[in-house]
C-alpha cells in the first residue's frame, strides 16, 4: 500500500454561491494542504464571474466546465479523478463546508492509520437554519464517536454497512483504482455502491467524527418525494448491492427517533410538518423501487434528476 504524501480535492459543483466560496476559503486555511483542488462545473454560464476569477486566480485550482447532459453523479467525479495523480483524493459537494481547519488532516489520517482503509467520511453537522427534526436526522446518521466498518459488520448493520457519503470522503486512490472506481453512471449512491464493492473485497470504510463540515437542506415535501424517488431508483438499478440487504429498516428507525426527539425536546410543532415529509419520503423511495415497472412520464416526472431520467427512459 503506498504511503499518502499527496491529496486533491474534487469538487463537482452546479450554480455555486455562498457557500461554495466560504468552503473555498476553509480548504484554503486547511492545516494539511492539498495538492490541487478540481472544480468540474456543470454549464459555465450558471458559475459567477467572481466565483470564476477568484478559483483561477489560485495556482493549485483545476477548473473544468462541462454540459448539463454530462452531469451523471458517477461520471463527474469519475471525471475529476481521472484528472488527479495524487495517491489520494478527497470528494465534496459544494455546499459542504468545513467546520475547523482540521477536516483535511482527520480525513486523510482515517486512510493513512488503517490499510485496509479505501474510504474515510466526515460527519456532517446541520446548518444554523436547518430545523430540529433536520438536526437530529444529521445526529442520527452522523453521531460524535468515530467508527470503522468491515464485512463482519453486514449481520449487525446491514446496509448500514456501505453507508458513507461523498458530501465528504477521502479516497485511497490505489484501492479506488484496483476496484475499478466508481460504477459508469449513477443517478444516486455512486459512494455507497463504490463502499459496497470496497467492503466486499475485504476493505474497511473509515467514519472519522473528528472531521466535521457544515451541511444540511431544508427540502419541501415534493423535494424529498424527488429526492428519495432517486434513492429508490437507484438502489433498484444495483440489486447487486442493495438486495437482501433492506434499507426501509432503517428508515423507520430514523423516523420513530427523530419523532421521539422532537416531542421530548419541546419541538412537538414539527411533528406534524415531520410527519407529511416523511410519506413524501416514503412515497418517493417505493415509487423510485419500481421505476422500470412506470410509464416514461412518470419516471421522468418523479425523478429529480430529470436528465438522468431522461436518458434512462429512452433506452427502454
Amino acid at each position: 500500500m503506498r504511503e499518502i504524501k499527496t491529496f486533491d480535492i474534487i469538487i463537482p459543483s452546479y450554480k455555486p454561491g455562498k457557500k461554495f466560496l466560504r468552503l473555498f476559503e476553509m480548504l484554503k486555511k486547511q492545516k494539511l494542504p492539498y495538492n490541487r483542488l478540481i472544480v468540474i462545473n456543470t454549464e459555465r454560464k450558471l458559475m459567477s464571474e467572481e466565483i470564476r476569477g477568484k478559483l483561477l486566480a489560485d495556482d493549485r485550482t483545476l477548473l473544468r466546465d462541462i454540459s448539463a447532459e454530462e452531469f451523471d453523479h458517477a461520471a463527474t467525479r469519475s471525471l475529476g479523478v481521472s484528472l488527479s495523480e495524487a495517491d489520494a483524493f478527497i470528494c465534496m459537494t459544494d455546499d459542504a463546508v468545513p467546520d475547523n481547519k482540521e477536516l483535511t488532516k482527520r480525513l486523510i489520517d482515517g486512510l493513512s492509520k488503517d490499510t485496509l482503509a479505501a474510504m474515510c467520511y466526515a460527519r456532517q453537522l446541520a446548518a444554523p437554519d436547518a430545523d430540529e427534526a433536520e438536526r437530529y436526522v444529521r445526529i442520527f446518521n452522523y453521531p460524535a464517536g468515530s467508527c470503522v466498518k468491515s464485512k463482519a459488520d453486514k449481520p449487525r448493520l446491514g446496509i448500514k454497512t456501505y453507508f458513507a457519503s461523498d458530501v465528504c470522503c477521502a479516497y485511497n486512490r490505489e484501492i479506488f483504482d484496483s476496484l475499478g472506481g466508481f460504477v459508469d453512471r449513477a443517478v444516486f449512491n455512486e459512494d455507497m455502491i463504490y463502499a459496497a464493492a470496497a467492503v466486499n473485497a475485504g476493505y474497511r470504510i473509515v467514519y472519522a467524527a473528528e472531521a466535521r463540515v457544515v451541511h444540511s437542506h431544508n427540502y419541501t415535501a415534493m423535494q424529498q418525494l424527488h429526492r428519495n424517488f432517486d434513492l429508490g431508483m437507484s438502489q433498484a438499478m444495483h440489486p447487486e448491492v442493495f438486495a437482501g440487504l433492506k434499507s426501509e429498516g432503517e428508515g423507520l428507525k430514523l423516523v420513530k427517533a427523530t419523532a421521539k426527539h422532537l416531542i421530548t425536546s419541546g419541538h412537538a410543532a414539527e411533528l406534524p410538518a415531520f410527519i407529511w415529509r416523511t410519506g413524501f419520503r416514503y412515497i418517493g423511495y417505493r415509487a423510485g423501487k419500481l421505476y422500470d415497472r412506470l410509464p416514461k412520464t412518470a419516471v421522468r416526472a418523479l425523478a429529480m434528476n430529470k436528465r438522468f431520467a431522461y436518458k434512462l427512459t429512452e433506452l427502454k
